[in-house]
């Protein structure tokens, strides 16, 4: 671990020099930092160390053989050298090689070996013996490929020197840590699968089903074939959301990144209607942070890029949609405070020091407004809330003990109002169900009705009859996917998802429908599979209860982050003065 922050740190040097070579219009392949012999131009090496060292905060010497590799790679890239271009990855090699850590490594070799060969190769040239490949922050596995591994051309990887109880132990861990995220990924997608297909129109005593929601709760008509790919989406963020509760951020980046893939399939439209997919880019680069993983640095920059523009077009200029909604913005500033830092921290990574300061002091406005009085949680805890609920509710009522109490109950109010609405609803529809197939319809075209009329039975019953009418008359019936060719953009007048009229759903909207307790829940669809049983239960442990889960953050990773910040910030201030 030690090695790789090396590299990392190695890294952050050299994305700083870069910044400032840019901004001196310094070209480092021509003199003359570079002579006519492609051989290096010391004094003026040396010299731009000399005043760059200063500004980066590190020794001379460090900032010399940044500046020399930097250099020699311009020079490759300037050659056209067409074999670096296509079959060479860079070695960083251990500190104690003196004779080879002076200069660039680059070893080439083609993308469709296995990383063994590479080692193998290494091992030869360098006199390694036991040694591991470090890519992007992880462990090479030997026996699969370079390409495999999205290793790339130009690449740079890591030479990490183990013994070999060490090596072998390492590689069994490796080997079984990704086992265990395969299988957690494939559990969770094939849970929410199931629950993605069921309607609404069992028997709410017994089968789970999931329901999309707005901010205040209320169920979402959305069409089929996007609702699947949402619920999937929302399904991989919540699970992403409680591993990084847990401090598995690794594990955690792997579900979203799963999220983030189904969120497109939902098209672009929704995507700049809802704020899930603002928060979930938000929760990939907070990962990234936590996980020190610098090689994502440029996707980190656009991922945040997406999450600001999202925020705008969902809460608006100054935040007035969110506040028509919601009357207060106070929840969602946890949001952007992480927006701050994160930006903070990668303007700080290229060697932007005043956007970085600015971001950082704009996070810690925000942290000192969203911060609340332990003392004031207790009394509210005493009164029978949560901490949860605590904790939310002073944010919104701006730390106010007595107005946060009664904001607290308004919402369990309407909370225990919505539940028995869809309670009443589900139980017309069960029965409304059983009604039209008494009269002889199929489950499935009494169910789509029944779905289509908000669980109304006379009107799925002459929705039924108008079909078969038409099927009579030679004409051919309306289909479900034409049905929902018209709902999505609103035209049956009962607004589906219009930009200008939803509210932001939150990225905790995916929600239990209120009448089912999945604990006592049966064995879901007659005839389901234990196993399925058991996945579905599995994957509904990590849905929250409350609605604004994802915006219940108690600050403690984000105070330490800014400490962390603004050591780096006012250490290269005062390097400066």
């Amino acid at each position: 671990m030690l090695t790789t922050l090396q590299t990392m740190a190695e890294l952050n040097i050299q994305e700083k020099l870069v910044n400032l070579l840019n901004q001196g219009n310094i070209q480092l392949r021509n003199p003359p930092y570079t002579t006519e012999d492609s051989e290096a131009g010391q004094q003026s090496l040396q010299e731009l160390a000399v005043n760059y060292a200063p500004i980066v905060c590190i020794s001379v010497s460090e900032v010399a053989s940044a500046l020399e590799s930097l250099r020699s790679q311009a020079v490759k890239s300037g050659m056209g050298n067409k074999t670096y271009g296509e079959t060479c990855v860079e070695l960083f090699l251990p500190k104690d090689l003196k004779k080879y850590t002076k200069k660039n490594n680059y070893l080439e070799t083609k993308l469709d070996v296995l990383a063994q060969d590479i080692m193998d190769r290494i091992t030869e040239q360098y006199g390694l013996k036991y040694i591991q490949l470090i890519f992007k922050g992880k462990t090479l596995t030997p026996e699969k490929r370079l390409d495999e591994q999205n290793v790339k051309n130009k690449s740079k990887m890591m030479v990490l020197r183990v013994s070999v109880p060490e090596s072998k132990k390492q590689m069994l861990e490796v080997e079984e840590e990704k086992k265990t995220h395969d299988q957690s990924v494939q559990r969770t997608q094939r849970g929410f699968q199931i629950l993605s297909e069921r309607d609404g129109t069992d028997d709410p005593a017994t089968t789970p089903f999931l329901e999309i929601a707005d901010q205040k709760g209320n169920p979402l008509k959305i069409p089929h074939s996007k609702k699947k790919a949402l619920i999937l989406a929302m399904g991989f963020h919540e699970k992403g959301r409680a591993l990084m509760k847990r401090k598995q951020y690794e594990t955690a980046l792997g579900h979203l990144v799963q999220a983030d893939d189904q969120f497109v399939k939902c098209g672009s439209k929704l995507l700049n209607t809802v704020d899930n997919y603002a928060v979930l880019q938000l929760d990939i680069v907070w990962c990234y942070r936590a996980l020190e993983a610098l090689s994502y640095l440029d996707d980190g920059k656009r991922r945040l890029q997406i999450a600001e523009d999202c925020f705008h077009n969902c809460y608006g200029d100054q935040h007035q949609r969110l506040m028509k909604i919601k009357g207060n913005t106070r929840g969602e500033e946890v949001l952007f405070l992480r927006l701050y830092l994160l930006q903070s921290i990668l303007a700080h990574m290229v060697g932007n020091e005043r956007q970085a300061t600015q971001k950082l002091k704009q996070a810690e406005d925000l942290y000192e407004r969203l911060c609340v009085d332990p003392g004031e949680i207790k009394v509210l805890k005493d009164l029978g809330f949560s901490e949860q609920e605590a904790r939310l509710g002073l944010r919104a009522c701006h730390g106010n003990v007595g107005e946060a109490t009664l904001h607290i109950t308004h919402r369990r109010q309407e909370r225990e109002e919505m539940k028995q609405k869809e309670s009443e609803k589900r139980r017309m529809c069960v029965e409304g169900l059983a009604t039209l197939r008494a009269l002889g319809y199929s489950k499935k075209d009494a169910a789509w009705a029944l779905l289509q009329t908000d669980g109304d039975m006379d009107g799925a019953y002459r929705m039924l009859l108008d079909s078969a009418a038409r099927t009579n008359n030679a004409e051919l019936p309306i289909s479900q996917s034409k049905v929902e060719q018209l709902t999505y953009p609103g035209f049956d007048n009962q607004v589906v998802l219009p930009p200008e009229l939803l509210s932001p759903s939150p990225a905790s909207s995916l929600s239990e429908e209120p009448s089912t307790t999945y604990e006592s829940a049966g064995s879901g669809n007659q005839g389901e599979a234990p196993m399925d049983v058991d996945l579905v239960n599995e994957v509904l442990e990590d849905i929250p209860i409350h609605e604004e889960d994802y915006l219940d953050l108690t600050l403690e990773e984000e105070s330490e982050v800014i400490d962390k910040m603004k050591s780096y910030l006012y250490k290269n201030c005062a390097s400066s003065s």
